[in-house]
């Protein structure tokens, strides 16, 4: 018998000898991952259980990250208690009056974005943990870096650099709307797929009624723009009411009139196609 006849033989014996239960295990894929509905997500945010804490290390106020697992599912949430208000907050050279820095404004955030279909704000609910009341947010899957590690590429506006440029342009007219002080680099976030998400508005909706920085305030997504239309305190009352002061709504409104202003004026001038996308 051939060497290679040997072989071949060898082979077949070796396979016959296999068991049979292992021989035919399937290759399996790993279970997928639990997609949850807005309602389930909101569930799970205000029922499951608390299994671990860690501080964040991050932002101001040092907000804790904790996993929560509701016997299906373990994910990872932000959770804020602070809830300060001063007459004249001073930082610095600067100061502030009427000062707030609130859990509640990381809900109202979420309330109002979802009013305007801005898909960009993680969920946020009120819940009471450790005998305080606070803000549980869903912590962001896939997050590739910060903005700071965004301005370190190579490419600072990434693959699709109009994408990346309008979604930038989205975040300045919400932080206009929210009256928001404390945007930086930390609480911007970018996933893997160049997605920017809006975190942490704890020391957002101020009273003020104008405009921060208009000039920056340069295009406008048609659907966002649509949405301001569309915003009266009847439906910010429905959405937000439980969590928001009515000044603090009424703040939006009056700001939200001048974005929409601001951005008729600029269309006039320049044409719709240049303004809007």
């Amino acid at each position: 018998m051939s060497r290679a006849r040997r072989i071949l033989v060898l082979g077949f014996i070796l396979a016959a000898c296999v068991p049979a239960s292992f021989a035919q295990e399937p290759v399996t894929a790993p279970p997928p991952a639990v997609v949850l509905t807005p309602d389930e997500m909101e569930v799970f945010l205000k029922t499951a259980k608390v299994v671990q804490w860690r501080r964040s290390g991050k932002g101001v106020t040092d907000p804790i990250r904790a996993t929560f697992n509701d016997g299906r599912l373990s994910h990872d949430v932000q959770v804020q208690t602070v809830d300060v208000e001063q007459a004249v907050f001073n930082a610095g050279r600067a100061s502030e009056v009427n000062f707030k820095d609130s859990y509640r404004f990381n809900v109202g955030g979420y309330r109002l974005a979802t009013l305007l279909s801005l898909k960009t704000v993680p969920m946020s609910v009120p819940r009471r943990i450790d005998n305080k009341d606070a803000a549980v947010t869903w912590w962001i899957d896939d997050v590739q870096f910060d903005d700071t590690g965004r301005l370190k590429q190579p490419r600072i506006l990434g693959p699709d650099p109009d994408r990346t440029s309008k979604q930038i342009q989205v975040m300045r007219v919400w932080d206009e709307l929210i009256q928001n002080r404390d945007r930086n680099q930390g609480n911007i976030l970018w996933t893997k797929d160049w997605t920017l998400w809006m975190i942490d508005h704890t020391r957002a909706f101020r009273l003020g009624k104008e405009l921060l920085k208009p000039e920056q305030l340069t295009r406008c997504d048609r659907s966002l723009l649509d949405a301001l239309r569309g915003l009266t305190l009847e439906n910010m009352t429905t959405a937000m009411g439980d969590i928001m002061r009515k000044d603090e709504m009424e703040a939006v409104l009056a700001r939200g009139a001048r974005i929409i202003a601001h951005f008729d004026a600029r269309i006039a001038a320049r044409g719709e196609a240049a303004v809007l996308f």
